[in-house]
C-alpha cells in the first residue's frame, strides 16, 4: 500500500534510480523526472506529497522549480544538489525547500530526512484540526496556509508564515535563530543563519504599524520573539 506520491527530479539517471530503490522500500509511489520541463508537467499531473530536487537541471533549474512548486502548493521539498555553498542553501530555504542535502550523500541520511519531512509536511487528510491563531488585527491560519491583516488576506510565502505561526503560538518567548532553523526547518542547520534574519525582515514589512498590542521583537544577543501585551493573552 502506497503511504504517498513522491517526485524524484535530477538529470543523473543514476542518482534517480537509486533514490527511486530506496522510496519505493518505504512505500512511496515514484515518478521521475530529468529535466525542469518534464518535472513541472510532472508535477502539475500527479500532485505528489514530497519532491527531491536537484538544482542543476537542463531547461529550468531547481531554484525556479522550487519557486514554481511553491507558488501552488505546501507540498514538501528537499534539495539533493552538488551545490554545497552557504549561499546556495540559504537561497533554497527561502525559496521554500524544507531541507537541503549535499551531493555525494549518504543513503540512510536521505532517507532519515525525507521521513522527517514527510512527517512534519506530508499530506494529513483525515486531521481535521484547524491551526489558527488570532491577535489584534492578525489572524494566522495553518490549515489554509493564509495570513490576514486588518481581514486582508496578504501573500506570503510558506516559511515565512510558518515561522510567524510558530513565533506567535509561543508568545513573549525568545528563540534563537538555531532554535528557530531547527523548529520550523525542522532539521539542525548548519551553516548561515541569516535566513532567519530575512525572512523576520520580510515578516515586518507585512506586519509594521498594524497593532501597539502585539510585535515582531529583536532580543539582541539572543534572537526574536512574538511580544504581546498581557491582555491580548
Amino acid at each position: 500500500m502506497s503511504i504517498g506520491t513522491a517526485l524524484i527530479i535530477d538529470d543523473d539517471r543514476n542518482t534517480c534510480d537509486l533514490l527511486k530503490q530506496y522510496m519505493e522500500k518505504e512505500g512511496f509511489t515514484v515518478t521521475l523526472a530529468h529535466d525542469g520541463n518534464d518535472a513541472l508537467v510532472k508535477f502539475n499531473h500527479i500532485n505528489p506529497d514530497i519532491i527531491l530536487l536537484d538544482i542543476g537541471l537542463p531547461e529550468i533549474d531547481g531554484f525556479q522549480i522550487c519557486r514554481e512548486v511553491r507558488r501552488k502548493s505546501n507540498i514538501a521539498i528537499i534539495m539533493i544538489t552538488a551545490k554545497s555553498e552557504t549561499f546556495d542553501k540559504v537561497l533554497g530555504l527561502e525559496l521554500g525547500a524544507d531541507d537541503y542535502i549535499t551531493k555525494p550523500f549518504e543513503i540512510k541520511e536521505v532517507m532519515a530526512r525525507v521521513k522527517a519531512v514527510y512527517r512534519r509536511c506530508g499530506k494529513k487528510s483525515t486531521d481535521a484540526e484547524v491551526k489558527e491563531v488570532r491577535y489584534d488585527k492578525l489572524v494566522i491560519n495553518m490549515t489554509r496556509y493564509e495570513l490576514k491583516i486588518n481581514g486582508e488576506v496578504k501573500d506570503t510565502p510558506p516559511k515565512e508564515l510558518e515561522l510567524l505561526f510558530y513565533l506567535a503560538s509561543n508568545p513573549n518567548r525568545v528563540y534563537t535563530r538555531n532554535q528557530l532553523l531547527d523548529e520550523v526547518w525542522g532539521f539542525e542547520y548548519y551553516g548561515d543563519s541569516r535566513t532567519i534574519d530575512v525572512h523576520i525582515k520580510r515578516l515586518r514589512e507585512k506586519l509594521e504599524g498594524v497593532s501597539d498590542k502585539w510585535s515582531l521583537t529583536t532580543v539582541w544577543g539572543v534572537g526574536y520573539k512574538f511580544e504581546v501585551d498581557e491582555s491580548e493573552l
